[in-house]
């Protein structure tokens, strides 16, 4: 069953208010119906985008290819994490395990579907530095720009998960006309009640004097173990080390080091448009308690808190990876609130 006819549940908690609200002059107001997108063969392309020396490898996937002329679709831009790199995270082909793939499924959606390799990750620029998040945030800056050149849209959603969702974060704050709707996915606040954090704090010597930490096939698994095994298909960890793994057995220290040292990175006040907040039931990189801080905190009334049953740090490779795409397209596609 795809995604496009499956029919789900609502078997996630919604904390606050969900009130839609007009995107912001630049982006469409709203992807086309799926079924004029959904049986049309799926479009990609692969790009450059430069920041400064550094070269980043950015991936789109859409239904159709781009017409001249033609009406702009919303564009979706999805933020990988610390350890795997985009395609992997996104674009990932588990061999008879059902559809991986969210850029696949965003795109039968009707939606412009971005994602890029963060410097040192995957097919971009490999440099001296740890590519920090704000390093990550300057990335998403240059993406956005080659994103307006391409398709003429320059305000945009983002979907960032783990230190991915920190990015995408910083960059909104920071950038708060080329923001859309933001989805925070395995997001971490001050870190408080963390085990993960906890546990990775261990080694924050290491990640001050190294810019660059061990990543084999067996701390790929550790990713689906840590947690809560038994969320995920065990045939997602083999496939992500056969694409991930030929980039490289290393990966940049810099997000650890500032997931264990230098929380908060952003202040809710901050972020002043939507905001969608998820968490896996069974995620140990933050704790509810340390979310619902920062939800509360978030100024604007268009905001959700959804809590994902039987997920645990990971949402797109989640066994219930559906319920996450479920919930971020009813996000990204609200209707806009009637003024009061």
């Amino acid at each position: 069953m795809s995604f496009l006819d499956a029919r789900f549940t609502r078997g996630r908690m919604i904390a606050g208010t969900a009130a839609g609200a007009a995107l912001v002059a630049g982006a469409p107001a709203a992807a086309p119906a799926a079924a004029q997108t959904a049986a049309a063969p799926i479009w990609s392309a692969t790009y450059t985008a430069t920041k400064g020396p550094v070269q980043l490898a950015v991936y789109r996937k859409r239904a159709g290819a781009p017409k001249p002329g033609e009406h702009a679709r919303p564009v979706l831009l999805l933020a990988h994490g610390s350890s795997v790199s985009a395609l992997p995270t996104y674009d990932l082909v588990v061999p008879g395990a059902g559809e991986y793939s969210m850029m696949d499924a965003f795109a039968r959606l009707g939606y412009d579907v971005w994602t890029v390799d963060f410097e040192n990750y995957g097919r971009s620029s490999r440099t001296a530095g740890n590519s920090d998040i704000a390093a990550g945030a300057a990335d998403l800056v240059a993406t956005t720009d080659l994103i307006a050149r391409e398709s003429g849209v320059t305000t945009v959603h983002l979907y960032g998960e783990s230190s991915g969702a920190l990015r995408v974060a910083l960059f909104a704050a920071q950038n708060p006309a080329r923001t859309g709707r933001l989805v925070l996915s395995a997001y971490t606040y001050t870190g408080a009640g963390s085990p993960t954090l906890t546990n990775r704090a261990k080694d924050l010597a290491y990640y001050q004097t190294h810019n660059r930490r061990p990543r084999d096939q067996s701390m790929i698994d550790s990713i689906f173990t840590r947690d809560k095994p038994g969320t995920s298909d065990p045939r997602v960890a083999v496939a992500i080390g056969a694409a991930e793994l030929p980039y490289g057995n290393e990966v940049p220290t810099g997000s650890y080091l500032d997931m264990v040292s230098n929380l908060p990175i952003v202040q809710p006040a901050a972020l002043t448009g939507p905001v969608l907040l998820m968490r896996g039931e069974f995620d140990g990189i933050a704790s509810m308690e340390d979310l619902l801080a920062f939800y509360r905190a978030l100024p604007s009334g268009d905001r959700q808190f959804v809590v994902l049953p039987g997920v645990a740090h990971s949402a797109v490779w989640a066994k219930n990876r559906q319920l996450t795409w479920h919930a971020v397209h009813a996000f990204l596609s609200m209707p806009a609130a009637v003024p009061v």
